[in-house]
């Protein structure tokens, strides 16, 4: 199980630094920023987010370890295309110091989840209603403007994934202990805690970033 979660983390780790090291060089890069952001392309890259997160959730078990690694860093290369605009609207070090922050918390949601004897799994449900409730009501807000809406879906995102951290640390625990491959199991585990970590990242730069002037 160890090793597994070894495995987990390491991915986790590629994915990340892919991801921000794709943003900060599409930031620096004025005419990748206006064909992503100023054109249709924005959309087609992040339906091309979904779609991969699908197909690797639904059939990681089918494909090979090869397609889901390259499935894997595809998407954490798509999301960095996206996410370099964080490099434009804020200042580097309060990335650097928000990234700090989520990872800390992350570590002490994922020991958490780790030894915690409680079973969370009993969260699911409850977990994906408010995913699907905090997506449903972002867009409805997008035309109304509401800035009163816009924090309450902020504060109760960053809660949202705070929970979600301790609750996909113990499902792959679960999943390291079962028959799957390890090798998939630590590339869709590293999925599942990269949209937490990504999440929980964009939550708490809006909270404590500080913009650019």
């Amino acid at each position: 199980m160890n090793k597994v979660l070894s495995k987990v983390f390491t991915w986790l780790f590629v994915g990340l630094m892919v991801t921000f090291f794709t943003g900060l060089y599409v930031s620096n890069n004025p005419n990748m920023l206006y064909n992503i952001f100023s054109t249709s392309a924005y959309y087609l890259i992040f339906i091309a987010e979904i779609i991969l997160v699908i197909f690797l959730s639904a059939r990681i078990n089918k494909m090979s370890f090869t397609t889901a690694m390259l499935s894997f860093l595809g998407y954490s290369v798509l999301s960095g295309l996206t996410f370099s605009c964080i490099f434009i609207l804020f200042e580097i070090s309060s990335i650097l110091y928000v990234l700090g922050l989520t990872s800390i918390i992350f570590i002490i949601l994922a020991i958490f989840g780790y030894f915690t004897k409680i079973d969370l799994s009993k969260l699911g449900n409850f977990l994906l209603i408010g995913l699907l409730a905090i997506i449903l009501v972002s867009f409805i807000n997008i035309f109304f403007l509401n800035a009163i809406v816009d924090t309450v879906v902020l504060f109760v995102g960053t809660l949202l994934f705070l929970i979600f951290i301790a609750y996909d640390i113990q499902r792959i625990k679960y999943l390291a202990n079962s028959s799957l491959d390890e090798n998939k199991v630590a590339i869709i585990g590293a999925l599942e805690l990269y949209l937490d970590f990504i999440n929980l990242f964009i939550r708490l730069l809006q909270i404590f970033g500080n913009s650019k002037e």
